[in-house]
C-alpha cells in the first residue's frame, strides 16, 4: 500500500480541524466577529495543509 495507518491518522486530524473550523465559522454566525475572521480560516487553512502533509508522508 502506499498509504500506511500513519498517513491515514493525520488526514482524519487534517479532516477534523477542516470540519471545526468551518463549524466554529458558522456558529459565530457573524461577518465581521473575531473567531469567523481570524481562529476559522487559520484553522482551516491548518487542516488543509495537514492533509497534504498526510498525503505526501513517507517512511524512511
Amino acid at each position: 500500500m502506499i498509504l500506511t495507518s500513519h498517513n491515514y491518522a493525520l488526514m482524519v486530524v487534517g479532516v477534523l480541524a477542516i470540519v471545526v473550523g468551518y463549524a466554529i465559522m458558522r456558529l459565530e454566525n457573524r461577518v465581521d466577529g473575531f473567531i469567523s475572521l481570524y481562529v476559522a480560516p487559520l484553522l482551516i487553512l491548518g487542516g488543509y495543509l495537514e492533509v497534504i502533509y498526510a498525503i505526501l508522508w513517507q517512511k524512511r
